[in-house]
């Protein structure tokens, strides 16, 4: 009986260790420093804003772990030993392996600031960044949230929902422009700007200054304004978390690199989730994709292999979905902020300025590419076989409809969508 380590008890290590068991009896020790039990992420927002109490964030009951034969260890592995097969601990325990699976996922990026490291400043990837948030909330009368993506509005939305005022300091010219196109962009601005969020456009952060007891107490931006704040949040991305293998033999890059098996370069050592690292990138797919679901994949493909029958990870076509306060937003495929030669692109807004449309398609052939939806909840399976099938811009446009969740509300602006679908392409064609 094989023992299989796993370091980490996010989502992909949890999945790999479910699915593990489903087909093995082999003895499976999973290893956190974070938790002792498996939480989502995802819902963090959730408790702060009072709509969920932390063990509803846990999937499985607290027995499910010993009722499962997996053994949780909470401990931080401070090295990895691979001619021993060994780990080691913070406290000098030693565990040894037959396979080891690194699933440390992310952790937020530090870019050597000044008063990084000081009390009230934060991330939003952890559960003690919840714990120094909820510290800080009751006598907060300005948070600073540094870094535009989507971890950074979701923060915004939480303090708000306390009625806590935010300056978001964004370095780029619009909100997140290098994922979304231009309208799209500049729509989440104008709701951001209309939730009461002091929005800072091409402004980073210089430093943060501390008071006499180690708490922050304001940020200097790079426009040399001083921001008096109490909170500061983090959430310029992230990026893996891998320190502790540095002089370990195995192979990395920015992440830790695998193959497509999820295989490092070490015998019996593979890594999945956000840590882990393609060596190629898959279709279009960045090499490292800090997303929820392509963890769980990982997870899935891997136990595939650990239990007789070896399985490529294969993610399929890009897709995900996030919130921008209440603009729920979807995308399936490729959509570029800044078009490619071989591709075309609609655009349709509604004018109430909260629902939007983007469409890829390629110029010669008028594949269809890609779509971003904003306020618009679409159905996976209606863009995975549109994908699947190369269908044409014209067959999606056509059939939209029956692609989304509320067809009888669709239906009041279906036809705009077409309308304005034809003359922007008749436009495009007669230039």
């Amino acid at each position: 009986m094989e023992h299989i380590v796993i370091i980490g008890n996010g989502i992909s290590g949890v999945t790999l260790a479910r699915h593990i068991r489903k087909q093995s009896d082999h003895k499976i020790t999973i290893i956190s420093s974070e938790t002792e039990f498996f939480f989502s992420r995802t819902a963090l927002m959730y408790v702060f804003m009072g709509h969920l109490k932390f063990e509803h964030t846990q999937p499985y009951s607290n027995d499910f772990w010993k009722k499962n034969n997996i053994n949780l260890i909470n401990g931080l592995v401070e090295s990895v030993n691979i001619e021993e097969k060994a780990l080691i601990l913070d406290d000098d325990t030693i565990i040894n392996y037959d396979k080891l699976v690194i699933a440390t996922g992310s952790k937020p990026n530090k870019f050597g600031w000044s008063g990084q490291d000081l009390k009230g400043v934060t991330g939003l990837y952890h559960k003690q960044d919840l714990e120094t948030l909820e510290a800080f909330a009751p006598t907060c009368k300005r948070a600073v949230i540094v870094g535009g993506g989507l971890i950074g509005i979701e923060l915004a939305e939480m303090l708000r929902s306390r009625n806590i005022p935010v300056t978001f300091l964004v370095r780029e010219k619009s909100f997140w422009d290098g994922i979304l196109p231009f309208g799209e962009s500049q729509m989440i601005n104008r709701h951001i700007i209309e939730h009461h969020i002091d929005l800072r456009l091409e402004t980073g952060l210089l430093k943060i200054l501390s008071d006499e007891n180690g708490n922050a107490r304001a940020v200097i931006t790079d426009k040399n304004e001083t921001i008096e704040c109490s909170i500061v949040g983090l959430t310029a991305g992230v990026s893996p978390n891998i320190d502790f293998l540095k002089n370990s033999g195995i192979a990395l890059g920015r992440g830790v690199k695998v193959n497509r098996f999820l295989e490092t370069n070490i015998k019996d050592i593979f890594a999945i989730g956000d840590c882990a690292e393609q060596h190629e990138g898959i279709d279009l797919r960045r090499p490292i994709e800090a997303v929820w679901y392509t963890g769980r994949m990982m997870g899935e493909a891997l136990a595939q292999t650990l239990t007789g029958n070896p399985t490529q990870y294969n993610p399929g076509h890009w897709f995900n979905s996030a919130k921008f306060l209440d603009i729920e937003y979807q995308t399936y495929g490729w959509v570029w902020a800044h078009k490619k030669e071989y591709e075309d692109q609609f655009y349709w807004e509604h004018s109430c300025g909260k629902l939007a449309i983007r469409i890829s398609f390629h110029k010669e052939t008028r594949v269809f590419l890609g779509i971003n939806t904003f306020g618009i909840r679409m159905r996976h399976e209606f863009f995975d076989k549109a994908l699947n099938e190369n269908q044409t811009v014209d067959e999606v446009i056509k059939n939209l409809k029956s692609a989304n969740f509320d067809p009888e509300f669709f239906t009041s602006y279906e036809n705009e969508i077409q309308q304005a679908f034809q003359a922007n392409f008749l436009t495009a064609k007669a230039l």
